[in-house]
């Protein structure tokens, strides 16, 4: 038989299913050692594990075009199996690896065996996505003739293993979820064998069976370590610190501690002498202290509800009717209460966080919707609450907090201002506070959001908005009419008896300023008044020395100011601050793109440099182009519809899941048909009905789901999975078909394909995340169009 010549070679529904089984654990893998990496150290390193699963994957096809030189013809026929195997040791190891040799990241810019420990987890948590990878690329090299449906399969696996990443932690811990992807790699390889009764195959299915008994019966010594630096490891050294309960989710692990020396009331007055209220401290992925009050055991240490920022709405909405935003641990809902509000209702999209507060929502007066604090208020009635509070559960952080900025959120746009507003009634308060930073940052972002929302709705801001600051805190009064002279002076009041601080109203004056927490230059004032006396409010932000414009929809990361003006002092920093990576989030994303574009040249170039079974041929370059821009193209498109959906259905969590799972279930029913197609079909066609579809979806979905948001929770699944199929369906057949296409040229280059799709999808992963911070994920849409485009060019140079 000659080299290149397909061979048609027995294609068993176990090697199906074994394929099958090995993609949702690699799938519940990724996702999983994503949420690991969230509690045990920072949205850095979460983030990470997207490129390094690229990475892995895409040496595997570059391994398999340098070594074996005859792929369809030299691999053992029990190669996938040992394969499948190694996949699920390796799986071990790298949980092994975070659990026993955990890296510093706040040492690492003055520690350098940090560095090398960070890069030696990056090769060892690759190694996994290495071996599944090689499985998949000498399945699609050996059986040339079934691409289109080992792809199908490929994809539907990996959307169980999005189901499968959202089931399991409940059931197992996240750490258990490590072992049952082992124990699913385990009966992979038994499936994978070439015969049933192989000799493999019982010692496979037993390393299974005690996988899976491992990861339901997790033995302490195996349990995750928290970073010390993290806030629920201090609150463990705390004198007489007990662990209550610690519990998991497909989103978050909650957590509750009891010490008598948890005494967290964010804002409160230092006016304040007497007893503070007993509680516990409740953490979400081992960040983020939230005080739960016993409100069983308070007694006259009530009192401190009064001097807390929000108290002050209630001084001016008496007996209000009150909408509690995310309050994690319920303090805003406690000061409601406490400050004689009569109906409270409760916005916490965390069954978890509800279950672990406890007695506080048992009160007649409050009413707990779980779902996400910002689809809560879209598409449901208007003018229903006097006030409404959207509760600050983040801990404080330092101007340029690198991992902190890295983090999309909802609640705070313009688009969610304005949504907080219309709920309001027509004399209603919004509360808002934030963190005190120096220079002003995001207290300022806070206030020009504010006043941003307030013109949307054609208000006047400058006789809307109130704000007053503790040492620590700034908060936010916005009315939804001008505050009048006897509001005012309540407020002054207000603030006065708790020694809060003026920092701007309607009559404000420069003699009332910086009186109590004292600083050299009243700061505050001056950059919130010079905000908004401004002419051009959108040239001051920019000329401002953090970017502090109104985030939106489309670029919803209020904690990212990042100007590349602050390169220098970030880097006269280095190894002398106390942030990790200096507080340089978006430089470390940017030396993440260097490194995964180095990498990506790399595992492409080898072949080339090698010349080992990729000889040289007419339209080899098109064809690289080909397969890399389709690697690009998938991510860029993916990225920006799952941030859309978060909006529609909520939890982050689950709107990423359901939509990966809604585009990898439908591309493999489309890679699935790909293979019916017949041979006449042009690429370059297909291609372009694609983009058309894509452009459609980015401009008609966000109405969609708008106009649906009334529906239930698992409709509105149902429905993104409808409006997804199309573009999915697409998505997943240009990889099956530009293969098929190149099985005919040249089959002994398909290794060397599945490596450029791998390796470009690296580097479209950090991309994406560049472009989303600094232009939003309207550009990121377009650059997804714009490689599927230069795919459909290089497919009609090379493979039509």
């Amino acid at each position: 038989m000659k080299v290149g010549e397909p061979r048609i070679v027995n294609l068993t529904r176990a090697t199906y299913a074994g394929l099958f089984l090995l993609s949702a654990a690699t799938l519940t893998y990724e996702v999983t050692l994503t949420r690991l990496f969230s509690v045990t150290q920072f949205h850095h390193f979460a983030f990470m594990i997207v490129s390094l699963a690229m990475l892995g994957s895409g040496a595997s096809g570059t391994y398999l075009a340098l070594r074996l030189r005859r792929v369809g013809q030299a691999v053992a026929a029990t190669t996938p199996s040992w394969l499948a195997a190694a996949a699920g040791a390796t799986t071990i190891s790298a949980y092994a690896l975070i659990r026993f040799a955990p890296f510093d990241a706040f040492s690492m810019a003055w520690d350098v065996r940090q560095m090398a420990l960070l890069a030696v987890h990056y090769v060892g948590l690759a190694l996994p996505f290495f071996c599944s990878g090689a499985v998949v690329s000498v399945l699609l090299a050996r059986h040339r003739h079934a691409i289109g449906p080992l792809y199908a399969v490929n994809l539907g696996g990996s959307a169980a293993g999005c189901a499968l990443a959202l089931l399991l932690p409940g059931l197992v811990r996240g750490e258990g979820v490590i072992f049952a992807c082992a124990a699913l790699c385990a009966v992979a390889a038994a499936a994978l064998l070439p015969r049933l009764r192989h000799p493999l195959t019982l010692p496979a299915l037993a390393c299974a069976l005690g996988c899976a008994f491992v990861a339901r019966q997790m033995p302490p010594g195996l349990a995750l370590r928290l970073s010390p630096y993290k806030d629920l490891s201090y609150a463990l050294q705390l004198p007489d610190a007990r662990l209550l309960s610690s519990r998991w989710s497909g989103a978050s692990r909650v957590d509750l501690v009891a010490s008598s020396a948890i005494r967290s009331l964010p804002g409160l007055s230092y006016r304040y002498l007497g007893e503070l209220p007993p509680q516990l401290g409740l953490f979400v992925d081992g960040d983020d202290l939230a005080p739960v009050i016993r409100v069983d055991e308070v007694g006259d240490a009530a009192t401190a509800a009064s001097y807390l920022p929000s108290a002050a709405a209630y001084a001016l909405r008496p007996g209000a009717r009150s909408l509690v935003l995310a309050p994690r641990g319920g303090l805003e809902a406690w000061v409601a209460l406490e400050q004689g509000a009569r109906e409270v209702t409760v916005v916490e999209g965390n069954p978890l966080v509800v279950e672990a507060v406890g007695s506080l929502y048992n009160d007649p007066r409050v009413t707990v919707i779980v779902d996400d604090a910002r689809s809560s208020v879209m598409g449901v009635e208007d003018d229903r609450y006097d006030v409404v509070v959207l509760a600050l559960t983040s801990s404080y952080r330092p101007v340029r907090s690198g991992a902190y900025s890295l983090s999309e959120n909802y609640a705070y746009t313009v688009e969610a201002l304005t949504d907080y507003l219309r709920q309001l009634r027509p004399t209603g308060l919004f509360v808002v506070s934030r963190w005190l930073q120096m220079p002003p940052s995001e207290s300022l972002r806070a206030f020009a959001l504010a006043v941003t929302a307030v013109e949307r709705l054609g208000g006047d801001p400058a006789a809307q908005i109130v704000a007053f600051r503790g040492y620590a805190m700034m908060t936010l009064l916005v009315s939804r009419a001008p505050f009048t002279p006897e509001e005012l002076l309540t407020v002054r009041d207000f603030a006065e008896a708790r020694a809060y601080d003026l920092v701007w109203a309607p009559d404000i004056t420069a003699a009332e300023v910086n009186r109590h927490n004292r600083l050299p230059e009243p700061l505050y004032f001056a950059a919130f008044g010079e905000l908004m006396a401004s002419d051009d409010r959108a040239a001051w932000i920019a000329d401002y020395p953090f970017d502090v414009h109104p985030p939106t929809d489309d670029r919803p990361f209020f904690g990212h100011t990042f100007r590349w003006a602050q390169v220098p002092q970030v880097l006269a920093e280095l190894g002398k601050s106390w942030q990790p990576f200096g507080g340089a989030g978006y430089l470390v994303m940017v030396a993440l793109l260097l490194l995964s574009a180095t990498a990506a040249a790399l595992l492409i170039g080898l072949p080339l440099l090698v010349r080992t079974g990729v000889p040289g041929g007419s339209g080899m370059g098109w064809e690289l182009l080909y397969f890399a821009c389709l690697g690009v193209a998938f991510l860029c498109v993916e990225i920006p519809l799952m941030q859309r959906a978060i909006l529609f259905l909520g939890q982050p969590a689950y709107a990423v899941t359901v939509v990966l799972a809604a585009l990898l279930l439908s591309s493999g029913i489309g890679s699935y048909l790909s293979a019916r197609l017949p041979e006449r079909v042009r690429l370059e066609a297909l291609i372009g009905l694609l983009v058309g579809v894509t452009a459609v979806t980015a401009l008609l979905l966000p109405r969609a789901f708008a106009a649906l948001l009334g529906l239930p929770w698992g409709w509105r699944v149902v429905a993104t999975t409808l409006l997804l199929a199309p573009l999915g369906l697409l998505m997943g057949m240009p990889f099956p078909l530009g293969l098929r296409a190149l099985a005919r040229r040249a089959p002994e280059r398909i290794p060397w394909a599945w490596a450029a799709n791998g390796a470009l999808s690296v580097v479209a992963a950090v991309l994406a995340a560049l472009l989303s911070l600094s232009f939003g994920f309207t550009v990121v849409f377009v650059v997804g169009a714009a490689g599927y485009t230069l795919a459909a060019v290089a497919a009609h140079r090379a493979l039509g």
